[in-house]
């Protein structure tokens, strides 16, 4: 389901950028790296030397990655649905901070579902952050990916997208999403966050402009909550936006 956010592109240095931030104020810290693919090399861009790695898997791409990239006492995956509650009580330690990652995944899924993973992230893992990128709604309802999305042949359609203006809705997901920000693309003047804008609603090319956003937890869980899969508060729905 990993898709498209390759090392190369200003997609993944900003969801580098806010890994490491969030590690430097927490390295004793578990990564979560939701559905990053069998030869992802994440966790050597990140690593500390101190942090924990749990890469979450689909059963059929969790054995390949096995083979290609052992676990070791730092670095395990996980043969869990990313959409399933299982991986959550596979965090180790979490009160020593965890942030989840979720690169080229959610706008795979359905608006329940991931509305349901932020949920979760809220509940269970209180002072962690959750980092993943968005293409614009445009994209979403769509047949296939459109032309420039870098998805594999046989990919799922587009589900889910998110514009700049959803984002204040997202806290509605949980009472404990204290922050919910937008990682800027490194050594872009204003000029490149204006245009990102502009195509979250003009099909410019039919290139999605995708955007990093950070989610933050409090210290303290405020509600229960479900796993994911579960049915909390629509937080596009309470903001007065459609998700497609």
């Amino acid at each position: 389901m990993t898709g498209p956010c390759s090392p190369a592109t200003g997609c993944s240095r900003r969801l580098d950028a806010a890994v490491r931030a969030y590690v430097r104020r927490h390295p004793l810290a578990t990564v979560v790296a939701l559905g990053e693919g069998p030869g992802s090399t994440a966790f050597w861009r990140l690593d500390n030397g101190r942090l924990d790695w749990l890469a979450v898997e689909p059963p059929e791409t969790a054995a390949v990655r096995r083979m290609l990239l052992p676990d070791g006492p730092r670095r395990r995956t996980l043969a869990c649905p990313v959409t399933g509650p299982g991986w959550l009580d596979a965090v180790r330690s979490p009160e020593r901070g965890v942030v989840v990652t979720a690169r080229g995944l959610l706008m795979f899924l359905r608006p329940p579902e991931v509305r349901a993973l932020f949920a979760a992230c809220a509940e269970r893992f209180p002072g962690g952050a959750l980092v993943f990128d968005a293409v614009p709604r445009w994209c979403a309802g769509r047949d296939r990916p459109r032309a420039g999305a870098r998805t594999a042949p046989g990919a799922p359609p587009l589900r889910w997208g998110m514009n700049a203006a959803d984002r204040a809705g997202v806290a509605g997901a949980h009472p404990n999403i204290v922050a919910v920000r937008e990682v800027p693309p490194p050594g872009r003047g204003p000029l490149a966050g204006r245009l990102a804008r502009w195509r979250e609603h003009v099909p410019l090319l039919h290139t999605p402009a995708r955007t990093v956003t950070e989610i933050r937890f409090g210290a303290r869980r405020s509600a229960a909550g479900p796993g994911p899969g579960g049915a909390p508060a629509d937080p596009e729905r309470a903001a007065g936006h459609r998700s497609r």
